[in-house]
């Protein structure tokens, strides 16, 4: 029975199972069934905005590059695959990259359960755009500077 419990619970972190055990035992006049826990510990994911370790993986996997520009879902998603090594999860079976993944993501899935704001990807801001157009002066001399270098 206890193994059936821990493989059933394995992919969330402790801090999430003990939050969700807490939220369960004081909605119940019960101890928690394991289908209440694991219904639990995915309330307690996404009350802080997290989705679930395989999702999060998947998600890293197949984000675009560059990764620091992809639209994330929580920064700990960000976080665990930064860590776990962009290459790595990219180019290693899931079997392997998984483990590593779901290790990274449960550390930063604790540290905001915890209360910690976690802060993800920094991005550098981009310069607006120069709208106003070119002179016919400066149009010609782009134009002859670009037929010097092409050789017409």
């Amino acid at each position: 029975m206890k193994r059936l419990w821990l493989d059933a619970l394995e992919t969330y972190p402790n801090a999430v199972i003990l939050r969700a055990a807490q939220h369960a035992i004081e909605r119940s006049d019960y101890l928690p069934t394991l289908n209440r826990m694991i219904e639990a510990c995915r309330h307690c994911l996404s009350d802080l905005g997290l989705p679930s370790p395989y999702d999060a993986y998947r998600e890293a996997c197949l984000a675009p590059s560059p990764k620091n520009g992809a639209p994330w879902s929580h920064a700990a998603v960000y976080l665990a695959g930064r860590d776990s090594d962009w290459f790595f999860l990219a180019n290693q079976p899931e079997n392997k990259s998984w483990p590593i993944y779901r290790e990274h993501y449960e550390r930063w899935v604790s540290r905001a359960a915890k209360g910690e704001a976690l802060q993800g990807p920094e991005r550098a801001p981009l310069s607006p755009p120069d709208d106003s157009p070119l002179s016919v002066e400066e149009q010609s001399t782009h134009l002859a500077r670009l037929r010097r270098e092409v050789g017409l």
